[in-house]
C-alpha cells in the first residue's frame, strides 16, 4: 500500500490524501473543500486504475474557476505517477 499527499491549488480543499495499490487508487481523502462532492468523488475512485481517474476527471472546473477537486484529484495522480518514475 502507498500512501501520496498533494496540495492543490485553485480550490477550497486544502489536502488530498491517495492510497492506491500498484495501479489501483484504494482510498482518497479531501481535506476542505464541498464535503458531499469530495466524499462522492473519493468513493467513485476506489477501485479505479490511476489512468482510469486521470481520464475522467481532467479538465473540470468548478463554476468561473480553471479548476477543480476532481481536477486537482487527477493533476494529484498525474504528480504521483511522475514521483513513482522518478525513483
Amino acid at each position: 500500500m502507498e500512501k501520496f499527499i498533494y496540495t492543490p491549488q485553485g480550490v477550497c480543499s486544502k489536502l488530498i490524501e491517495i492510497e492506491s495499490n500498484g495501479d489501483i487508487v484504494n482510498k482518497v481523502v479531501f481535506t476542505g473543500g464541498c464535503s458531499g462532492n469530495t466524499q462522492g468523488v473519493a468513493k467513485l475512485c476506489e477501485g479505479m486504475s490511476v489512468d482510469a481517474i486521470i481520464n475522467r476527471l481532467t479538465g473540470i472546473k468548478c463554476g468561473s474557476k480553471k479548476t477543480s477537486c476532481p481536477d486537482q484529484l487527477a493533476m494529484a495522480l498525474k504528480a504521483m505517477k511522475e514521483e513513482r518514475k522518478a525513483v
